[in-house]
């Protein structure tokens, strides 16, 4: 049977087409349930059959990263049982999905604060990364409770420790630094963010990281995105001219 990057040139894609890391800000389910008379809750977990769409997507693509803003650290501010329904929600899924992760040899992993998420989920947010270790598949990233002030926060505390240990020096201070002190050190920085339910904001996602990702925003509430979507947003991707601030010769 063939998969997503067996048909791309049916696609109209070539492999170099491929963003190598995509990231998602999963956004409407609230929205796409209020319209249709139903609870929030029932939006998320709508939107968790987008999630296993998306990821089963990116893995036959092989895409190298996926990583979905699940939970911000501003989402707290919600009401109480809503939080905890997707705590609940989470824990599920990282039981859940371990068997679809070892099929589609997935790399699974977190970023963000663990304090707040309480011990069965960090215990079953473990015991699925350790079980995914030796995959090599497409990295699956969540963050969570993540923040990315926050992240900027605490990268610039640990090399004030090292200066202040005499470790380094403010002058050996570059972009590299910063970067392996960061949640998502060793990762590879986005180079495409896609957002769903037409919100034009970044929201505190990835700041340092999405320097120079393309941006593709669609009306369509997250438990309604598929395939087709990712596949358009890809397209659109590809089309773009990426300079990263340099001139073509033609220029």
């Amino acid at each position: 049977m063939s998969s997503l990057y067996d048909d791309l040139s049916s696609l109209g894609l070539r492999p170099a087409d491929l963003p190598r890391h995509i990231a998602v800000i999963m956004d409407g389910n609230g929205r796409w349930a209020r319209s249709r008379g139903l609870p929030r809750i029932e939006g998320h977990r709508r939107g968790v059959k987008s999630v296993r769409t998306i990821v089963e997507a990116c893995s036959e693509l092989k895409i190298e990263q996926l990583t979905l803003y699940c939970l911000s650290s501003e989402n707290w501010k919600r009401p109480k049982k809503e939080l905890d329904l997707l705590l609940g929600l989470l824990e599920q899924f990282v039981i859940e999905e371990r068997s679809e992760i070892a099929r589609q040899n997935l790399r699974f992993s977190i970023i963000g604060q663990r304090e707040g998420l309480g011990l069965n989920v960090l215990r079953e947010v473990a015991k699925t990364i350790e079980c995914s270790r030796g995959n090599t598949g497409t990295m699956l990233c969540l963050a969570i409770n993540y923040g990315s002030r926050a992240e900027i926060v605490a990268a610039v505390k640990s090399i004030a420790r090292q200066v202040a240990a005499n470790n380094t020096t403010p002058d050996d201070i570059n972009e590299d630094t910063i970067s392996s002190s960061l949640y998502t050190a060793g990762m590879p920085d986005p180079d495409l963010v896609i957002r769903t339910a037409g919100e034009m904001r970044i929201s505190n996602y990835l700041l340092w990281q999405i320097s120079y990702a393309e941006l593709w925003v669609t009306e369509k509430c997250w438990p309604e995105f598929r395939t087709p979507d990712l596949l358009q947003a890809i397209k659109d991707f590809a089309s773009r001219d990426r300079r990263f601030g340099g001139l073509k010769d033609q220029d």
